[in-house]
């Protein structure tokens, strides 16, 4: 029986998707190397990013509506 490369692993499943999140993530807070972000870039696909950042930018601006809601609630 064969294992899987990496290669193979990473082209499917969860691996490309928490990437994904992590790039994402360090987008969002603007703060990685040029060097770091390109191989981090050439790991992952260009729809999954796009897909997986519209979904983060949804949660932090839900996340934002909703503590404003609960800091004007307490007042």
């Amino acid at each position: 029986m064969k294992l899987p490369s990496t290669q193979e692993t990473s082209a499917h499943g969860v691996g490309p998707l928490l990437r994904s999140f992590k790039v994402v993530a360090w987008a969002f807070m603007g703060m990685r190397k040029g060097s770091e972000s390109q191989q981090d870039f050439s790991q992952v696909k260009p729809i999954t990013v796009i897909v997986v950042g519209v979904i983060s930018a949804l949660l932090f601006v839900l996340v934002l509506v909703g503590l404003v809601n609960w800091v004007i609630a307490t007042q």
